[in-house]
């Protein structure tokens, strides 16, 4: 099995790409490519950039270019319901993207010619991460406590309904508008929809997987750029490392 990782930050993708062994590096469309072996698993990363034009332009050359088998979208994540503290870890039930809306064409976030106003995520993959995320949680005591540090304690992870569009949610009106509509999303980010219709498209399997970086208010940007730069990429990583555990006899 090849396994594809995206993330739409550097600083989500840095470590990753720097523990992948034996690294082939390939240009195409501005992005480099690293191909190698991650804990034993053959893996394709990529920094995708920000937007959902940007990760679906990314995830079509995965499939098309690396023939990947399936692919794991990590990265932070803004969050919607109050359940949600920073450095809590969402598993994507179901994929929407918030800024669709061709009424009255079609219904408000119906993706044209799909029937489908969001894209789910089969139960068994989320199953998959969510054992890796609580193998993480578990077992993970050093960076816990490097959390802690930061008071950031009792983590925990949630299943839900994501948001994806090209806004960047930083207002509690932003916020309140997009529970309103979409009152089943938890936490919101810039890409995992779009690259949930790339999958779809081409029959491959996805599982999108966020860390809540943010509470999606007037002090997001300044939240989300400082756990970004401490956190983030140990959180992808660390997920990885035990996802790729559970699926490297696939």
């Amino acid at each position: 099995m090849l396994l594809g990782i995206m993330g739409a930050m550097p600083e989500e993708m840095d470590k990753i790409i720097a523990a992948i062994e034996n690294k082939e590096i390939v240009e195409r469309g501005s992005r480099l490519y690293y191909r190698g072996k991650l804990y034993g698993q053959d893996v394709v990363a990529v920094f995708s950039r920000w937007g959902k034009v940007a990760a679906a332009t990314t995830a079509t050359n995965m499939i098309l270019e690396f023939n990947v088998d399936r692919i794991v979208f990590t990265g932070v994540a803004g969050a919607i319901s109050p359940e949600l503290n920073v450095g809590d870890i969402v598993i994507g039930q179901r994929l929407f993207q918030h800024d669709m809306d061709a009424r009255p064409l079609m219904r408000r976030f119906e993706i044209p010619l799909t029937g489908k106003t969001s894209y789910e995520t089969p139960q068994q993959n989320v199953d998959t991460m969510a054992e890796a995320v609580h193998k993480f949680l578990k077992n993970n005591k050093k960076f816990r406590k490097e959390l802690a540090d930061y008071n950031i304690i009792n983590v925990k992870m949630l299943t839900g309904d994501i948001a994806s569009g090209d806004l960047f949610i930083s207002s509690k009106e932003m916020k309140h508008i997009l529970s309103k509509n979409l009152p089943s999303v938890v936490c919101a980010e810039m890409e995992g929809a779009a690259v949930a219709q790339v999958c779809d498209d081409y029959g491959v399997p996805l599982i999108v997987v966020r860390v809540i970086s943010d509470t999606a208010d007037e002090e997001a940007h300044i939240s989300a750029i400082g756990f970004v730069n401490q956190h983030a990429g140990d959180y992808s990583l660390s997920i990885l490392k035990e996802y790729i555990s559970l699926v490297d006899s696939l």
